[in-house]
């Protein structure tokens, strides 16, 4: 893989977001690499809990969608999946790895589309920049106050719309539409975002502070007696699977039918790695059968200047 210009470059370690895909690592400035010594979640009535540190903004975390998505639909029935806000982007009232403005940013995010294979157009840093990550992930805290499977499908909403739409997901605009698309209450939303979610914000950024998180995704996985494998960065499918089976080696895998209909009907939009990742198609070949579909009908084609994304037809 082609090493990305200044990844190496220590001006860029303490920038959140100059995420390096060499690492696969988002990394906050106000953490060191020293181990952690987090506390014990252990509550799950699953076999495994999965605290899940992620940010709307976090372009490594769009970049472990794949992975994410066949853990799920593999694993699923072992592993409950709590998502926590990190707080990517508290403000703009820094300088520094060369990131002083949000202009900054727009190459670096063309860089990591490419590297990862998950389209990120970076021009929303130009057209219509956000000044902090903040809003949508208070947002996302108001949407799991409703109902936390629809507050997934929010969070995949809006990470669209910054990744390839080029929206600013800081304008409530956007996140009502979101919140509309995902099957949410937009008043209660937009009640408990001014309200109640901004609290549990906070819970969740203590709680990072607690884990020792330094960057993002971090995710940890938690075994009823206290066991714990920490998957740190993006890395490739088998390292989620070890810490599954490490944790516990009885855990099911689920056989699941891999053809383009049952993966639409679990997920309804899929990049090409995605469907790469969960139908085990040659590369290639899935992106030729995606483009059949839609000119078959079956699905429609979102493209932009890094990549497309097929979502299925209503």
């Amino acid at each position: 893989m082609k090493k990305l210009k200044n990844m190496s470059d220590n001006t860029t370690k303490n920038n959140p977001l100059l995420c390096n895909p060499e690492t696969g690592i988002c990394e906050m400035p106000a953490f060191s690499a020293a181990e952690f010594d987090a506390p014990k979640i252990v509550s799950n009535a699953k076999p495994i809990k999965l605290i899940y540190f992620t940010d709307p903004i976090c372009s490594t975390c769009w970049g472990i969608e794949p992975q994410l998505r066949k853990l799920k639909l593999e694993y699923g029935s072992s592993i409950e999946i709590e998502y926590r806000m990190g707080g990517l982007l508290p403000d703009w009232s820094y300088n520094s790895g060369g990131i002083s403005k949000p202009s900054d940013v727009a190459h670096h995010w063309d860089e990591v589309s490419a590297y990862y294979d998950m389209p990120i157009d970076g021009d929303v840093w130009l057209e219509d920049p956000l000044d902090s990550s903040y809003p949508p992930s208070i947002a996302f805290k108001a949407a799991q106050l409703q109902d936390h499977g629809k507050a997934i499908l929010f969070l995949r909403a809006i990470r669209e719309m910054v990744f390839m739409e080029k929206k600013n997901i800081t304008k409530w605009e956007h996140l009502a539409i979101a919140a509309k698309k995902s099957g949410l209450d937009i008043v209660r939303l937009k009640s408990d975002f001014e309200g109640p979610a901004k609290t549990d914000f906070e819970v969740d950024l203590k709680l990072a502070r607690d884990y020792v998180v330094r960057g993002f995704p971090s995710l940890f996985f938690e075994g009823h007696n206290g066991e714990r494998e920490f998957v740190y960065g993006a890395k490739p499918y088998a390292y989620y699977e070890m810490a599954v089976l490490k944790l516990y080696p009885r855990a099911e895998k689920i056989e699941y039918n891999k053809d383009w209909e049952t993966l639409f009907g679990k997920y309804t939009s899929l990049t090409a790695k995605e469907f790469t990742e969960l139908s085990g198609a040659n590369r290639n070949e899935a992106e030729q059968l995606l483009n059949d579909l839609v000119l078959k009908g079956n699905l429609e084609r979102l493209t932009t200047k890094n990549g497309c994304i097929w979502r299925l037809k209503a």
